[in-house]
């Protein structure tokens, strides 16, 4: 039996956009590994960054622990663990070279050691993980178990997906994303985490309590921006009545209010969510949630019936409301089924949400009004705003990768730099991002108030457009 740390390195104190959103979850995938090993015979504790002060927290817990090993397994669930967010590699670093200062040996596995693997071996991992890593793992762990001194190039003798360090070069025993476990991860070790402390957090800044479970695992679309190092284009899904029975537990050991499932895509079929529905209704189970999905999918027999299984909020990759961006973007869906999706669901009175990005490459003018004009026409429940980041191992990255010179990822989730020559300046997208958001909140206000806030509005915008000519007008007379 082995004493194992489990943990992840995304500390929310270091990203303020989601500290003020105060909508914490616990680390999913990382509880999921931790129950399996724990399954596996091992004594198994977990570092839960979220919540936590800041690295000196992992330092004590490794020095009561004590583990023979430390485990980085970054939440693949978790949006914010697909971006190379600057403060959480630094934080990840720091963590990785504790535990091997406590002795202790270090495997990592996450979307960014995926990436760039050479980053953490480099802090003092032993080994990193390529991809989701679970077969991997197991062996991993039970060599270990054998023999806890078992030499490195013994313990990763014949296994794939691993990366480490031989002779000061990283070394891939097979480079490339590799296939996913087609088993259904274990349930996730909740005891393992202080349940309490998140629902302290939930009920002080929101007045309800809300935990995340993930129906499947994957994509299998293939947009030009989407970075899949975990999963690939591969799309598992659980059984609708297992999804059922977990909803049901959460709902009578913690009290949830609400639940997040946090898939890529939530149900992808109408028979698995009709399923699902009837399956937590059998069980006395449902409980109000979130999903994302994609607007082609949203026909009304999906949409009605996700208001039967208790589905409050969709939110929907909308992107663009230019079709020539969703094209180039090679998403797949138009604007038309964008505003399909959005009636239907208004029709079954779920809420819709909209992620928009922006300064996708050959963005223009035209293309950010026909967003703008998406947004007032339609009217979402709520938006996401982001600018285009370009993540490792997409054709978009690949595009533009020659001019990532001094920043290559966000510092924080809410940074929003432009980090190619797109466009526009990064402080113009941000005045954009403000300004849709003011856009959707409009809709909420009386008729009255609704036209002066459009107006103002709408003159913020001219404003912002008179700024941005004459800046651009400027840089050109400076050049000639």
């Amino acid at each position: 039996m082995l004493s194992i740390l489990a943990g992840h390195s995304y500390f929310q104190i270091f990203d303020r956009k989601q500290r003020e959103r105060a909508k914490p979850y616990p680390p999913l995938a990382t509880l999921q590994v931790a129950a399996g090993l724990r399954l596996a015979g091992h004594a198994v504790v977990v570092f839960d960054a979220m919540l936590a002060d800041g690295v000196q927290d992992y330092e004590r817990k490794l020095l009561r622990v004590r583990p023979q090993l430390a485990l980085f397994y970054e939440d693949n669930y978790n949006f914010l663990s697909k971006m190379c967010l600057g403060a959480v590699r630094e934080a990840a670093c720091a963590m990785i070279a504790a535990a091997r200062r406590s002795g202790a040996r270090v495997i990592v596995a996450g979307s960014d050691a995926s990436d760039a693997p050479g980053v953490y071996l480099a802090a003092g991992a032993e080994l990193v993980l390529i991809g989701e890593g679970l077969a991997t793992l197991r062996a991993l762990v039970d060599r270990l178990d054998a023999d806890p001194t078992v030499a490195t190039a013994d313990w990763i003798d014949g296994l794939l997906g691993v990366a480490s360090t031989v002779t000061g070069k990283v070394v891939h025993t097979k480079f490339g994303v590799h296939p996913p476990d087609p088993r259904p991860p274990p349930l996730a070790a909740w005891d393992l985490v202080d349940i309490e402390h998140y629902r302290s957090v939930w009920r002080a800044a929101h007045g309800y309590f809300s935990l995340n479970m993930a129906a499947s695992r994957g994509c299998s679309f293939r947009c030009n921006w989407c970075s899949k190092p975990i999963w690939g284009n591969r799309y598992l899904q659980r059984d609708a009545g297992e999804v059922a029975t977990e909803m049901a537990h959460l709902k009578s050991a913690f009290a949830v209010d609400h639940i997040w499932f946090s898939d890529d895509i939530f149900g992808l079929r109408v028979d698995w969510v009709n399923a699902f529905a009837q399956a937590v209704r059998a069980a006395e189970g449902a409980v109000p949630f979130t999903i994302q999905t994609r607007a082609d999918l949203v026909t009304e027999a999906m949409a009605s019936a996700l208001k039967e299984a208790q589905c409050v909020e969709a939110w929907i990759g909308a992107e663009s409301g230019s079709q020539r961006i969703l094209d180039a973007m090679n998403k797949g869906t138009t604007v038309a089924e964008i505003e399909t999706a959005r009636r239907r669901l208004k029709v079954e009175g779920v809420r819709a949400g909209f992620f928009i990005q922006l300064g996708y490459l050959g963005e223009q003018l035209d293309d950010l009004l026909a967003t703008r004009a998406l947004i007032e026409t339609l009217q979402p429940d709520d938006i996401g705003v982001s600018v285009a980041y370009p993540l490792p191992g997409t054709k978009f990255y690949d595009t533009v990768k020659a001019q990532l010179q001094g920043k290559s990822h966000w510092q924080e989730s809410n940074d929003l730099e432009m980090m190619f020559e797109g466009t526009y300046r990064s402080e113009f997208y941000r005045a954009v991002r403000n300004l849709l958001h003011d856009q959707v909140g409009i809709a909420s206000l009386g008729a009255a108030a609704r036209s002066d806030a459009q107006q103002r509005v709408d003159r913020q915008w001219e404003s912002l457009l008179a700024k941005e000519h004459q800046y651009r007008s400027a840089r050109i007379e400076a050049i000639g």
